[in-house]
């Protein structure tokens, strides 16, 4: 046999450990793309089948991590955020949280973000367990509004500095001292301005007023006497009564003034209830002294006295200006838009029970000779009276006929009310015990249950865990995934 020149061995033990190198490259890139993955895996929290365990207060869950990873942002779905409860000596994470919120804090996440709260907890502590376990604001957002909170509206202020004082003055109570001052000011003025309204009705100071009334659109329907009904208008403003009135629309007017000068958005200054409310209980005042002003220059043109006492009348919805200020008057005001509904089929059911009962009672007692039932439309007034079950007793039947239907008449109404009122009682129980309970949460101090501090996330090791804390998995992913994410930390 001849020899291999030298020069070929040379060159076949370079390709052959060329060769060599390229294997160990390519066996070391597969094990940093495998620790790369399960990596991967864990850190978007999709560990094939796995399952997590916690521990809320001494009960077990057991659910899957791709349940949590549905919302990844949550406190549930972020492993980074999560590993602070895990307990590695247990395999679990620990919660020292409300047992029963949680059953509904899970079903959020296996619902795909359904979220209800369970009747028997309190809505102040559900949300506080809701702040915690990090849902997001879209889901505190939806529940909220489920919940009947109204829609929180960015308070806009005024840019001038002084605008902004006024209007946090006049506009927000509750914002310094001065506001509740003034806002005490102005409920005593209501008081009075209320207080003035039903005294002037009083039989004492009432036979002058409405005397002087009279002999005013007398005089000025005759057109005759002009010195006369000058002298009755200049008596109206004399009347004390008128006098006080005028001090209490100088205030009202003032501060609707205040308000709307420096009003950040004047159109929607003008579409607030509350406005309207406010500046209605001051233009019955006007619309009657342009119409004593009128008369005192002799004019022509009256204003028949039904139009104003209509117009007068219009001062009593001075007392929902207190709803502004009273926690009270909104309840109610809240239960009433709720129970729309509600209250819509209580009037249906009474306008249906009126016209059947008041149609039989007529035919009931159109034979008796001395009946007050002469027509349908007559008995409309008793069958109100009889199904709402107050019966005047100014018009009743007198035959067995009619007696009978009375008596069914009394008993439908009886369960026509009953029906929709425990729904508006509900209501306003709800609403009354949501402002009750939703105390400051600053007052109270939820037990930290967290095994790590947040400051060592920031500070700490790894990415994923804490000094040689491996991630919670069960089964064969456990071993699997520890190492290739340990191999991969010291690699890079």
């Amino acid at each position: 046999m001849t020899e291999e020149p030298e020069e070929n061995k040379n060159n076949k033990d370079m390709k052959n450990q060329h060769e060599s190198e390229k294997t160990v490259v390519k066996d070391r890139g597969r094990r940093i793309r495998g620790s790369q993955r399960s990596a991967s895996l864990y850190r978007e929290g999709w560990a094939l089948s796995d399952r997590l365990v916690f521990n809320v207060s001494g009960m077990r869950y057991e659910t899957q991590t791709r349940t949590l990873a549905r919302f990844p942002h949550s406190l549930l779905g972020d492993p980074h955020k999560r590993l602070r409860y895990f307990d590695p000596l247990k395999n679990e994470f620990f919660l020292d949280r409300n047992r029963a919120c949680f059953d509904y804090i899970l079903y959020f996440y296996q619902s795909g973000g359904r979220l209800r709260r369970p009747a028997h907890i309190p809505l102040d502590v559900f949300m506080e367990e809701l702040d915690f376990y990090e849902l997001g604001d879209e889901a505190m957002s939806r529940f909220r509004e489920e919940e009947g909170f109204p829609k929180e509206e960015h308070r806009t202020l005024p840019t001038h500095p002084l605008q902004r004082r006024l209007w946090m003055l006049f506009e927000h109570p509750e914002s310094s001292g001065g506001a509740r001052i003034i806002a005490i000011i102005s409920v005593m003025v209501i008081m009075v301005s209320i207080l003035i309204f039903c005294l002037e009705t009083l039989p004492d100071f009432r036979g002058e007023k409405e005397l002087r009334e009279e002999l005013s659109y007398q005089s000025h329907s005759n057109s005759e006497n002009s010195t006369v009904l000058f002298s009755h208008s200049v008596a109206l403003f004399q009347d004390p009564f008128f006098v006080v009135e005028t001090i209490c629309i100088c205030w009202f007017s003032f501060e609707l003034l205040m308000r709307f000068v420096c009003s950040p958005n004047k159109l929607h200054f003008f579409k607030d209830v509350m406005n309207v409310i406010d500046f209605m209980a001051i233009l019955p005042y006007f619309v009657t002294l342009g119409t004593e002003l009128a008369k005192s220059k002799g004019s022509t043109h009256a204003m028949s006295l039904a139009i104003v006492r209509v117009i007068r009348l219009v001062r009593v919805f001075r007392i929902f200006k207190l709803s502004r200020h009273s926690k009270g008057l909104q309840i109610l005001g809240q239960t009433f838009q709720a129970s729309m509904r509600e209250l819509g089929l209580l009037i249906f059911f009474l306008f249906i029970g009126v016209i059947i009962f008041s149609s039989a009672i007529y035919f009931a007692e159109t034979d008796h000779a001395d009946t007050s039932f002469i027509s349908i439309p007559h008995a409309f007034w008793w069958a109100v009276v009889t199904m709402t079950t107050v019966g005047y007793g100014d018009m009743y039947p007198e035959t067995m006929s009619g007696k009978l239907v009375g008596s069914m008449c009394a008993i439908a109404g009886v369960l026509t009310i009953s029906l929709p009122v425990p729904v508006i009682v509900s209501n306003f129980s709800y609403f009354y015990h949501r402002e009750t309970e939703c105390v400051d949460s600053t007052e109270y101090t939820h037990v930290k249950t967290a095994l790590w501090n947040e400051e060592e996330d920031e500070e700490g090791t790894d990415e994923e865990g804490r000094d040689g804390v491996c991630p919670p998995l069960n089964g064969a992913l456990l071993g699997t995934l520890c190492v290739g994410h340990k191999a991969l930390v010291t690699q890079v």
